[in-house]
């Protein structure tokens, strides 16, 4: 099996020359049996249509291109979903848009139902720029869509670039009834039809669809995911806003497939089942021949056969069909969020491309779709790898421009991945129908490798159609060309859990998020700090403010006024430090200028009249006629004037603290006696008050008197003058 003829008739017999047509059958017999990896040419010649959006009848077909003189293919081959599916629900909300769809050619006389394929690019113009206005336009815009149908999607990856072109040279024209270069387009498709050069050999697989590296990079491991619950062959709905990208997804995952881009031939309608029926077993290969050895391993898995349905874009109107009892499986894509309100009824996974998200409905199907230990391992690689080279400037290319990491690199990762599939389960397969023989076992391989990749999966796919076709026209002993063996094969390990967990922190997008965070926080604080400074401001404005009105109402009383008199009642207008201390002085001045005429008089009256002359001596003291007194002092001292004590001497009295009236007689005596005072008796200004003795350190009030040889004076009670003291 390793040289390049093996399992090929041997050349031996044809070395020599031929005698019948006989001995040239085994030379002559091709390599690769017809096979539908290997499609018949068709002779349908793409054509051209224009699609428009009446206001009364909506989307209608307005032109043929191409077509018969006179005839109609939306009529004939009953399309009357094509203007639907050419104006996309929410193309208006942007200047250019792309659909794809699927068409079913009915079965003909001469021709067999088969799948055509439709790309449209949808456009809109201001009615008001049309050169020519027409009476039926009477919306602001109007909307048309350029349709191209032909018999294959394998080239529309160049085709759309053409397409955007040519739609783009058409609305610039500002006048739709000009349609030269829309008739000249389509000549120009039917001639290299007719040269061959839209059914050449070439591998176009990897341009059509977005590219892989965008792919991998926004749903990373859910591409493995979804790559193999299209195997599973469940009801998946795509979903987006946006329909060029919601096509363009479903595109590149079934360019993964190898071989299956070219083999669309019955995706248009669940009744189709072409390929299988020209299906044949191949008995020959060349390894050194990729196509060969794909078509020897039996590939492509045909997902889309006998109840199956392909629709990148699915209108509403066609709904019908999804929901229709033989309708098994299909692959569909919508831009209607209405389909979101019964995804339950018409999806078993469901793709939101606006959310990045992948929502499984059914039980069966998550557990079957959980990866391996290997399988996370594997498809973690190729993420790393393309995250390593991602170029924001060109996703579809590495920057480190090399091998690893292209779109040729990952797609060429899936094709061994998928024959490292088919060739384990064909080696189970061979385990379980030789349980009881050890020759059956390979040496080099340990175990059973469908483990690696999910038993769960395995068994569900051998309950599929596309693995039913697959067992039925492949060799059982598949494993013996290909290694049956996971490409990373093997059991949970630390790395691959340091790898993963590396990952799910890389998605979290921490730095990201605290540079959000610390960006809020900064224009929080600065508002923050903006608002205090602002406050602050404001305070110290109207304390300001404040100040300054309170001085301008100062100066304006102040001059207001009138000029400062003599009377003492008078506020001064401001506080002068200088004229409050002669104020003090003055009045301290008068205060003793008075106390002393008073006591100059007492000491007169004293002397005179022998007023108080008892005081401090142990003589009773003779009474005095209070009539002879004049001033006023007498009559306020008169009830403190004590009469003699009854007990006699004072000697024998005890002693006791004087009160307030018995010191201000003590004060106004000891005055009284000081010599060189002169006589103030006929001062006539009354007393403003008694001045306040001084302390000595006992806390007792004394004050030396004139005449007295003790220091203190000794005091008593008597208990029937009420509380009035008198000195002995």
């Amino acid at each position: 099996m390793s040289s390049d003829e093996s399992q090929s008739p041997s050349p031996a017999s044809g070395l020599g020359a031929p005698d019948s047509n006989d001995d040239l059958k085994p030379v002559l017999s091709p390599i690769i049996p017809s096979s539908p990896a290997s499609p018949a040419k068709s002779d349908f010649v793409p054509l051209v249509t224009v699609v428009g959006f009446h206001h009364a009848r909506g989307p209608e077909v307005e032109a043929w291109f191409g077509a018969d003189e006179g005839s109609d293919p939306a009529v004939d081959y009953n399309w009357t979903l094509l203007p639907f599916m050419a104006l996309s629900d929410g193309a208006h909300a942007s200047e250019e848009d792309f659909s794809y769809f699927t068409l079913l050619r009915p079965e003909t006389d001469e021709k067999p139902a088969t799948s055509l394929f439709g790309i449209s690019c949808t456009r809109q113009l201001d009615s008001s720029q049309l050169i020519n206005r027409p009476a039926d336009v009477t919306r602001s815009t109007v909307q048309k869509a350029v349709v191209v149908i032909a018999d294959s999607p394998q080239f529309f990856g160049m085709l759309r670039e053409r397409l955007s072109v040519v739609t783009q040279a058409w609305f610039a024209q500002r006048e739709f009834t000009d349609v030269e270069i829309l008739r000249r387009f389509q000549e120009s498709l039917a001639d290299e039809k007719a040269r061959g050069l839209l059914n050449d050999s070439i591998d176009r697989d990897q341009y059509l669809g977005m590219s892989l590296r965008e792919l991998i990079h926004e749903f990373k491991w859910q591409t493995l995911v979804l790559l193999k619950c299209c195997l599973l062959q469940p009801k998946m709905l795509f979903f987006g806003s946006k329909c060029d990208r919601l096509c363009m997804m479903q595109f590149s995952l079934l360019s993964l497939i190898p071989g299956l881009i070219r083999n669309l031939q019955d995706s248009a309608d669940p009744e189709l089942n072409s390929y299988e029926k020209s299906l044949t077993k191949p008995t020959s290969l060349r390894t050194s021949d990729r196509n060969s050895l794909l078509c020897y391993m039996g590939l492509p898995l045909q997902i889309f056969g006998k109840g199956s349905l392909f629709g990148p874009y699915t209108p509403l109107q066609q709904l019908d069909i999804l929901a229709d009892f033989g309708t098994k499986s299909y692959i569909v894509g919508s831009t209607n969020s209405l389909l979101l309100q019964q995804k339950d009824r018409y999806s078993d996974i469901l793709i939101n491309l606006d959310e990045d998200s992948v929502t499984i409905n059914s039980q069966s199907l998550s557990r079957a779709l959980t990866l391996t230990a290997a399988d996370r391992r594997w498809i973690d690689y190729l993420t790393h790898e393309i995250n390593e080279t991602w170029d924001e400037a060109n996703p579809s290319r590495p920057k480190t421009m090399k091998y690893v990491g292209s779109e040729e690199f990952i797609r060429l990762q899936f094709e061994e991945y998928i024959l490292a599939l088919i060739s384990s389960v064909k080696y189970h397969n061979y385990l379980a129908a030789n349980p009881n023989n050890p020759r059956a076992i390979l040496p080099e391989v340990e175990g059973d490798p469908i483990l690696d990749f999910g038993h769960d999966w395995v068994e569900a796919w051998k309950r599929t159609e596309n693995y039913r076709m697959w067992n039925a026209n492949t060799d059982s002993h598949l494993f013996d060309i290909v290694d049956p063996r996971h490409p990373c094969a093997g059991g949970l390990n630390i790395e691959d859990v340091q790898r993963r967990i590396a990952e799910q922190v890389k998605e979290l997008h921490l730095d990201e998020r605290f540079a959000q965070g610390r960006e809020v926080l900064g224009r929080n604080f600065a508002a923050g700090r903006e608002k205090a400074s602002f406050v602050l401001n404001k305070l110290y404005s109207d304390m300001e403010a404040l100040r300054e009105a309170q001085r301008r109402r100062a100066e304006e009383a102040r001059t207001a006024s009138p000029p400062a008199d003599s009377t003492p009642s008078a506020p001064p207008a401001g506080y002068d430090g200088g004229r409050a201390q002669q104020s003090v002085q003055s009045a301290g001045a008068r205060a003793g200028a008075y106390i002393g005429s008073w006591a100059a008089w007492a000491g007169e009256k004293r002397r005179t009249s022998g007023w108080g002359a008892g005081w401090g001596r142990k003589t009773t003291s003779k009474p005095t006629d209070s009539s002879r007194s004049g001033s006023p002092i007498e009559k306020d001292y008169q009830m403190i004037s004590a009469p003699v004590s009854r007990g006699g001497s004072s000697d024998d009295a005890t002693g006791r603290p004087g009160t307030g009236a018995s010191f201000s007689e003590s004060i106004l005596s000891g005055v009284s006696d000081s010599p060189g005072r002169p006589d103030t008796a006929a001062v006539s200004k009354p007393l403003p008050g008694p001045p306040v003795p001084d302390k000595d350190e006992d806390g007792f009030q004394t004050e030396g008197v004139r005449g007295s040889r003790d220091k203190t004076s000794d005091v008593k009670p008597l208990p029937g003058e009420n509380g009035i003291t008198t000195k002995d």
